[in-house]
């Protein structure tokens, strides 16, 4: 018996990571929590159906019926939940990606295959450019984010990439030259100084530009959803970061406070609230509240008549091999500072070392 349950519903920032080994909970198993020493949420770092180690704090053993069979967490979502000091804290049900849109119908007119590494993206930018076709929709002005995240990431690998660095490290300042180089292709639109991310996202809707690099929330906006997929990133010359390494993250899911933990009175209900809502049957409710367009921390079911689009990010999303949180979570204001830089930076008229560093130095 006891008072209902008190449960924070978690927002979970600034977190990265390559993931684990998926885990299996199954009814009538016994889950395992250990609390770990901050005041206010368990450790749920733990969770396995194994024994936990010996020698941690407040072990406690609890026989939970499931409200489903099985839940088993994607490879990566435990580790990408994870706070900033590396501890679990919460069950994670939903997040956020970045990916590539991807106007198939305009690969199939010009017999292009879909880019899967920095040749074939060239192939594809070169191929469009030709035909009249505005390869990459980006305001290099506005919102050139997505990009800056992605060339960094892919040539700095995700330990460098993830670093909170007092000077400009070589993979950031190799990804973002790259700018150059896909303006001196013809890339971007020949507006791209000028224009607003608005207008650029209506010429890949339009149709008159291939390819977005954009994230979870501009799906809303495809409307054709029957020609239109996202893939994940084709990669950079002499990429350091696995193939299919994502930027996003887990931003939803449930923690338990040590305060309800602590009551015997609700500790039970606690965990058989947060098991409900972390469930397979409970995230795919979430995920599906979201168009199951999300990122799902279980497998989730494919929906009845899903469109192409809605099965492409199906597919991008479950073969992650990294998640990663973006750059303005670890270095804050200094980013606005980088991404005001990067015109600059795709005319030659500075540096990616020098806009990288003069963006690191506000942090000083």
């Amino acid at each position: 018996a006891g008072s209902a349950p008190t449960i924070k519903y978690a927002a979970i920032k600034d977190s990265v990571g390559t993931g684990k080994a998926g885990m299996a909970i199954t009814n009538k198993h016994v889950l395992n929590i250990t609390t770990d020493a901050t005041p206010t949420a368990i450790d749920i770092s733990k969770l396995s159906t194994a024994a936990a180690t010996a020698g941690t704090a407040a072990k406690v053993n609890l026989t939970i019926d499931a409200a489903t069979t099985s839940v088993k967490l994607n490879p990566t979502a435990a580790g990408a939940a994870a706070n900033t000091d590396g501890v679990e804290r919460a069950v994670p049900t939903t997040g956020y990606w970045e990916g590539l849109f991807c106007n198939k119908d305009l690969f199939d007119q010009y017999n292009l295959e879909l880019p899967t590494d920095w040749d074939s993206l060239v192939t594809a930018i070169e191929t469009f450019k030709e035909n009249d076709i505005i390869p990459i929709a980006c305001s290099l002005n506005n919102v050139p984010h997505y990009w800056i995240e992605f060339l960094m990431l892919y040539s700095s690998g995700v330990d460098e990439f993830t670093t909170i660095p007092t000077t400009a490290p070589g993979g950031w300042a190799e990804g973002l030259s790259l700018f150059k180089t896909l303006r001196d292709m013809g890339a971007f639109p020949a507006d791209t100084d000028t224009v607003d991310d608005a207008y650029t996202g209506q010429l890949f809707r339009d149709k008159k530009a291939a390819m977005q690099l954009d994230g979870s929330w501009y799906s809303g906006n495809i409307t054709d959803t029957d020609n239109t997929v996202v893939i994940a990133f084709p990669g950079v010359p002499n990429q350091k970061a696995e193939a299919n390494s994502l930027i996003g993250g887990i931003s939803s899911g449930f923690y338990i406070t040590r305060k309800a933990w602590e009551d015997p009175d609700k500790r039970d209900a606690a965990v058989k609230f947060v098991m409900a809502h972390t469930s397979q049957a409970g995230v795919q409710r979430y995920w599906e509240a979201t168009g199951a367009v999300s990122q799902a921390a279980v497998e989730v079911t494919p929906v009845d008549g899903a469109t192409p689009f809605a099965e492409s990010i199906a597919a991008y999303t479950s073969s992650a091999s990294a998640i990663v949180a973006p750059t303005d979570a670890r270095i804050g204001d200094a980013y606005k500072t980088l991404v005001a830089q990067i015109v600059k930076v795709s005319t030659g008229a500075i540096t990616a070392e020098d806009a990288i560093n003069e963006a690191l130095a506000t942090m000083k």
